[in-house]
């Protein structure tokens, strides 16, 4: 039986009149696979471990650095021996209650303080630092930068609370 294919020739299906040009027994099979074997690991070897690498695609023409493992720190020794202390607290926080005109005008009707606060500071720290200065609860708190470069907080309290006793509680009505 003639081989029909190259792949009935590499398994040794052939007999005398092969179309290949080579006449092969059985004996000499294990020579010719070595051989093909020799061949192939030779080629390969040629070729080096990055023949079959595959080009990516881009599709952007901006290049993105791929997200690399970031292992979190796990320092030896702290870097600083004593926090800091807490640099603004309450009593930092709120410099001195205003008692202009307007602001009194606050303080009866829409039942909200006014207070000179430090420039730093933030609405959630104004509502803690009133909170615990004057044990009362802040509805919410409006901030503005005057024009001489400080910063005024309007502190609307709950309606548990009148803002007209918390100023005389204060001393500045």
């Amino acid at each position: 039986m003639a081989p029909q294919s190259f792949a009935d020739f590499e398994n040794g299906k052939m007999g005398e009149n092969c179309r290949f040009g080579l006449r092969t027994n059985r004996r000499d099979q294990p020579k010719l696979q070595a051989t093909a074997k020799a061949t192939a690991a030779k080629k390969s070897a040629l070729k080096g471990a990055n023949a079959s690498k595959s080009i990516k695609v881009r599709t952007s023409t901006t290049f993105r650095l791929p997200k690399t493992l970031k292992l979190t720190r796990a320092p030896k020794y702290a870097r600083k021996a004593v926090p800091h202390a807490n640099r603004l607290d309450a009593y930092k926080v709120i410099v001195a209650p205003i008692a202009s005109e307007t602001a009194i005008k606050k303080v009866e009707d829409g039942n909200t303080l006014v207070f000179q606060v430090d420039l730093k500071s933030n609405k959630q720290q104004i509502k803690q630092a009133v909170k615990e200065l004057y044990e009362v609860e802040a509805l919410y708190v409006n901030t503005l930068i005057r024009p001489n470069g400080t910063k005024k907080a309007y502190v609307r309290l709950t309606a548990d609370y009148d803002a007209l006793d918390i100023a005389n509680k204060i001393g500045y009505i």
